[in-house]
């Protein structure tokens, strides 16, 4: 009995190492299993190795463009070289020549042979040009404001983003502002292809001093704004006089009951219509960015070609460009065919005239003054016999300008 005691009870101990035998070769078995299984399949991402024909072509565009910076870098060390040659002069409106600079980019569009626009060339060269000069120190141009209207991008586009804008309340202020040395040039519209003059600009001429001293030529697109991008939501729309008109028809089809109520400028139209969830506003696309507002429709502009020419007004004339245009003022003698006896002697010097306007003269009732715009420079040859000639039958003749014809 004992000895039998003895082998059961040696033999649980036996038992229950079996038992922690087998759960272990079981855990074995399973560890050994997920050992064995199968990997789980990861995508990876393709070869990001470019084809050797696009890297051989990126490689080329990084050496161009580390030529192209290196050559605009030697430009603006030869513009500061000109800088000295000059002199010590005391701003940089003494530094800035727009006869020089219209030669310039005429010299680019001649050479473009594609495939970029010409348009997009000339943009090019005026911001590395508009760069160079503002190295002296940025050229101060008054336009009317506020920011955001067509007059600053008209200011852009000929001076260049280095340049320094003054957004004025009024035309009248830009011209006050360039007599006073403030600013260095002002930017001011004068006519529309499709609406006409404007008669504040030319009116700003009967007494002022300044000189024309170049010109652009801006296409502009009108947007309708407004705080919730609905049209269902306007009740009343502000903009500019010359804005409306160059909408009438678009206006009269869409929105022929709401109120139009005429402002400033365009910029200011903006600026209204962020204010109230029923107003709208008739504006380029850039016032949208600068206030805030969405874009309900546009261009809504009647005429696909639609233009509007600015002047650029300084202190002084500048010499010929190779491709100019004259203003003059001309008060004519009350008599009988006292407007033929002017313009004849343009026709027999071979002048063409681009255009002409009257206005009143602010010297008595019913005496007025023509604005006339001839091709080329007041010292070429032909234009200097022609204004001899015109003074004989003029009380007076005043140059308002000869500048470079706008490039594009």
């Amino acid at each position: 009995m004992k000895g039998k005691a003895a082998r059961t009870k040696t033999a649980k101990p036996a038992a229950t190492k079996s038992v922690a035998a087998k759960a272990v070769a079981k855990k074995s078995a399973a560890k050994g299993r997920g050992a064995h299984a199968p990997a789980a399949k990861i995508e990876l991402p393709a070869s990001t190795a470019l084809p050797p024909a696009l890297a051989q072509a990126r490689e080329r565009i990084d050496s161009i463009d580390r030529g192209i910076q290196d050559l605009i870098v030697e430009r603006a060390r030869w513009a500061q070289q000109v800088g000295r040659a000059k002199g010590p002069l005391k701003a940089a409106v003494e530094y800035y020549r727009p006869e020089r600079e219209a030669q310039v980019l005429r010299k680019v569009v001649d050479r473009n042979d594609g495939p970029l626009h010409d348009e997009t060339l000339v943009r090019l060269f005026r911001e590395i040009m508009s760069a160079c000069l503002a190295q002296q120190e940025p050229l101060r141009i008054g336009f009317l404001g506020p920011e955001g209207t067509f007059s600053q991008q008209a200011v852009h586009k000929h001076f260049g983003h280095s340049a320094l804008g003054m957004p004025l309340s009024s035309i009248e202020e830009v011209f006050q502002e360039v007599e006073a040395k403030n600013a260095d040039f002002g930017v001011v519209p004068v006519e529309n292809s499709g609406q006409g003059t404007i008669q504040s600009t030319l009116d700003m001429f009967l007494t002022s001093k300044l000189k024309i001293c170049g010109e652009v030529e801006l296409r502009v697109h009108q947007h309708l704004l407004n705080r919730s991008g609905r049209i269902e939501d306007i009740e009343r729309i502000y903009s500019h006089p010359q804005s409306l008109g160059q909408c009438k028809t678009w206006l009269r089809q869409y929105l022929p009951k709401v109120e139009k109520i005429a402002v400033s400028s365009n910029a200011e139209a903006a600026r209204r219509a962020r204010t109230a969830d029923d107003a709208a506003a008739i504006a380029g696309e850039s016032a949208a960015h600068v206030y805030g507002l969405k874009i309900v429709a546009g261009p809504i502009e009647d005429r696909p070609d639609n233009t509007t020419r600015f002047l650029v007004i300084g202190r002084e004339l500048f010499p010929p460009s190779g491709h100019d245009r004259t203003s003059l003022l001309v008060f004519v003698r009350d008599q009988p065919g006292a407007l033929y006896n002017v313009l004849r002697p343009l026709a027999e010097h071979g002048v063409s005239m681009n255009r002409i306007e009257s206005r009143p003269s602010h010297e008595g009732k019913w005496q007025y003054a023509f604005f006339i715009d001839i091709a080329g420079h007041v010292e070429d040859p032909a234009v200097r016999a022609a204004l001899g000639a015109l003074g004989e039958f003029a009380s007076q003749v005043r140059i308002l300008g000869s500048y470079p014809v706008a490039v594009l």
